[in-house]
């Protein structure tokens, strides 16, 4: 079966094993991709990060499903590699849509397995609710359609804050002290490494977050986390195999949600990993098992 997938796009293939791509927005913004190449004769898995987060997020999934599966991994605008709005109100789950099937259509993407990370998640729900048919399978990871207004809360209170560090020492211990409760076993090699995908050197020297601040201002209003019901896009994905991964501490993604989400479709399978919050990085154990169990169910 052909799933019209064109070749990686130009570039060389880093030590990591991907090609740093590129393409544009209708609004002018070069926006970036990180591409790892896999059989062509598999839809290509696509990984959608979280609201501040970005394609690094994926690195480790990437590199262990690269070789038997393409794994294209966006940094949403305003994120990452890819250029700032020039206006903040872009910055919402729409625009981002819009944006990622330009991006398919560059690459000759037919159908594809959407992978997405709580705004990834919905984002995956709004590829359901208007490309049904290209969708060959699915992940939502810690999100539903319906958000746990504590959790909103939570996120409303440290996006946008443009805090710097001096030291990655000093920034892995700055989200040590307000994530903790999110990832309770974590060491401080962890923080290190969670610091490091989520922040980059700024021009002065000091570590910043890898995003545009101006990302909460559409967010902080009412419905800015979505701004349309998700249910139909939720139920949109039936017919197709799903995974509903939940944190067990997540205060996004409520249990009775999840039991609700996973009572809706058939071919869904639902898993809590333990003692994490939101989100899940997906190299947990029991995330990397249900990855592979629903990979083994996409055809």
């Amino acid at each position: 079966m052909s799933f019209e997938t064109a070749p990686l796009s130009p570039g060389s293939v880093t030590e990591n094993g991907y090609v740093d791509g590129y393409w544009t927005s209708r609004d002018g913004l070069k926006l970036h991709f990180r591409d790892y190449p896999g059989r062509s004769d598999r839809p290509p898995v696509l990984c959608l990060p979280g609201l501040t987060r970005n394609a690094r997020d994926f690195s480790d999934l990437a590199e262990r499903l690269a070789g038997e599966w393409r794994v294209i991994c966006p940094d949403l605008r305003g994120r990452g590699d890819s250029a700032y709005a020039k206006d903040s109100a872009t910055y919402n789950p729409l625009q981002y849509a819009e944006d990622l099937a330009l991006l398919l259509e560059q690459e000759g993407i037919g159908r594809f397995v959407s992978m997405g990370t709580s705004l990834g998640g919905l984002l995956t729900m709004i590829f359901a609710m208007t490309m049904p048919e290209r969708l060959a399978g699915a992940l939502l990871n810690d999100v539903g359609p319906e958000i746990a207004p504590e959790g909103l809360d939570r996120i409303r209170s440290y996006v946008g804050q443009g805090r710097s560090f001096a030291t990655w020492m000093h920034a892995a211990r700055s989200l040590e002290e307000s994530q903790g409760p999110v990832f309770p076993d974590y060491e401080i090699g962890d923080w290190l490494d969670m610091a490091k995908r989520c922040m980059v050197v700024g021009s002065n020297g000091r570590i910043v977050f890898d995003y545009d601040m101006k990302i909460a201002e559409p967010f902080a209003q009412p419905g800015g986390e979505a701004g349309v019901d998700l249910w139909p896009g939720f139920e949109a994905l039936r017919g197709r195999p799903v995974l509903l991964l939940r944190g067990e501490l997540s205060d996004i993604l409520e249990p009775q949600t999840l039991e609700k989400m996973a009572d809706r479709l058939d071919d869904c399978e639902a898993v809590t990993v333990p003692n994490v919050g939101h989100a899940p990085m997906l190299g947990e154990a029991e995330a990397v098992a249900a990855i592979d169990r629903l990979l083994a169910r996409v055809k």
